[in-house]
Formats: structure tokens, C-alpha cells, sequence
């Protein structure tokens, strides 16, 4: 014999102890399933859910406030300098580069030529640190940050030391034409300059960044002003202050760097590569 079996609980019959031959009654519904809704069409459960939220306090606002707002720029906060790139957050700024720390010497050359510009109405500002750059100025996600480091550490592991120096004032302005700089072009250590260009540049590729310039100028940069003041600082006194730097008491002045790290800033973030 096959037995039909239900598995819903409202085909189950209720076992009765009297056996009066009457059909089996079938089980009555939970109140829960027959309760009628309300005239309105909206039960008391709705009617809960779709109470107003209370109002979110102010004081909890402001804490996610500064997240909304969009940044704004101000170039008076930094001297006049524009951003190459609009500030986001997450976005660090990143490059590589050679310290440079300033010799006996320097800074005095430095103040002088900063003055004798300064004669021919051309406002000059020291750079607040010296180095030589070896890569662009690139932008990097937080999350991109130690796998971009622990590249160049790899690649940099057999890296000699060496020595650069650098001996002649040029002008450069950057691609956006906002700042000029003046600067100490590099004379000796170009090959092992360029050696290291190859080997950021590799970690440049690996997460689709710019790459260095073709034809690089290496250099220290001394000081800067704003907007594109190229012909002008050449026509009207280049000439002047590389002859402060030819004639320095001591003799012609040089900037010796002693390459023995690299280094990268990120954001406020800088890292250090010593060299073999």
C-alpha cells in the first residue's frame, strides 16, 4: 500500500479519541496567520516599521563632515606653488630622489643669489630641502604604496655607491608653467644617474606611471618662483649668478653629493635605500 504523506501542517488532520464516525476536523490556523489586517490595509508591525526615524544629532554629523567636503586649494597656504594635480584623498604624492645635504658654504651662495635676482625685481624662494629627482612627481593609492617601495627596494639591492657634482646654473620651469626653477646642473655622474633612472623606471611601469624624461637635465634645484620666468632670468641676470658662483672666495663652487642612498617621499612618508 502507498501512504501519502503531507509535509504542510495545514493538511494534517487532529487525532480525536471518540470515534463517532464524523470527518477528521482539520487544525485551525495560528491566530499569528488568520489575524485580518486592519481596515486601513496597514498592520501594527507596518505601522512600526514606517515610524520616522528620529533625527541624527549634530554632533554626529560633524564627525563625517570633513570627509564630505570638498578640498579646497589655496595657493596663499604655500607661497603661491599650484598644485601639478587636484588633491584627493587617498592620493599621495610620490618621488624618488638623491638628498643633498648643504655644505659649509652653501647656504651663504645661495642668499647671495637669491639677492642679486632680487635686484632685477625677480623674487626668488630657497627651496626648503636640495636633491637631485630621479623620477617624476607621480600619485599613488594608499593601498599601492608598500608593493611600489618593496619594488625599487628589490631592484636597488646590488646598487653601488657614488659621487656626483654639480657646477652650472640652469633655468627650468615645470610642464604646467606655474614655477621656475634655478638650478646646479649635475656634470659628473650622469651614467651611473641614468643607471638608476632605468631601474625606477621599471617600478614606474609596473603600475602604469609616468616614466622620467627622455633627455633628463640632472640637477639641484635652489630656488623657485612662481609662473614661467624662464627668458627672463636667463636674459637679465643667468649670467650674473653663475659668475657669484665662479668667483666664490674659496674658488668656483661646486655641490659634491655623495650618492650613498636613494630615497622615496610619499605623501609625508619618506623611505630610505641605502646603497652597496
Amino acid at each position: 500500500m502507498i501512504v501519502g504523506y503531507s509535509s504542510s501542517s495545514e493538511d494534517e488532520t487532529e487525532n480525536s479519541s471518540k470515534d463517532d464516525g464524523s470527518p477528521p476536523q482539520k487544525r485551525a490556523k495560528p491566530d499569528s496567520e488568520t489575524r485580518e489586517e486592519p481596515l486601513d490595509g496597514v498592520s501594527d508591525k507596518r505601522k512600526a516599521i514606517m515610524t520616522p526615524r528620529l533625527p541624527l544629532p549634530e554632533s554626529v554629523k560633524e564627525m563625517f563632515k570633513e570627509s564630505e567636503e570638498q578640498w579646497i586649494d589655496n595657493s596663499k597656504d604655500h607661497g603661491g606653488r599650484l598644485r601639478s594635480f587636484q588633491h584627493q584623498r587617498g592620493n599621495w604624492a610620490t618621488y624618488v630622489y638623491l638628498p643633498y645635504d648643504p655644505v659649509e658654504g652653501f647656504v651663504e651662495l645661495l642668499d647671495k643669489i637669491i639677492e642679486a635676482a632680487g635686484s632685477h625685481s625677480i623674487s626668488l624662494t630657497s627651496c626648503e630641502e636640495f636633491h637631485v629627482s630621479i623620477s617624476k612627481t607621480v600619485v599613488l593609492r594608499h593601498h599601492w604604496i608598500q608593493p611600489f617601495i618593496q619594488s625599487i627596494r628589490t631592484s636597488l639591492t646590488q646598487f653601488r655607491r657614488f659621487f656626483c657634482l654639480a657646477d652650472t646654473l640652469r633655468v627650468y620651469c615645470n610642464a604646467e608653467k606655474t614655477r621656475t626653477f634655478l638650478g646646479m646642473e649635475i656634470s659628473t655622474g650622469k651614467p651611473q644617474l641614468l643607471e638608476l633612472i632605468k631601474i625606477v623606471d621599471q617600478t614606474m611601469n609596473e603600475f602604469n606611471l609616468s616614466t622620467f624624461y627622455k633627455d633628463p637635465s640632472f640637477h639641484v634645484s635652489l630656488a623657485w618662483c612662481v609662473g614661467d620666468q624662464t627668458e627672463r632670468l636667463k636674459r637679465e641676470c643667468l649670467s650674473e649668478l653663475q659668475g657669484l658662483v665662479d668667483r666664490h672666495e674659496d674658488g668656483p663652487f661646486h655641490i659634491p653629493l655623495n650618492c650613498k642612498e636613494v630615497r622615496c617621499k610619499s605623501g609625508n612618508k619618506v623611505f630610505l635605500f641605502p646603497l652597496q
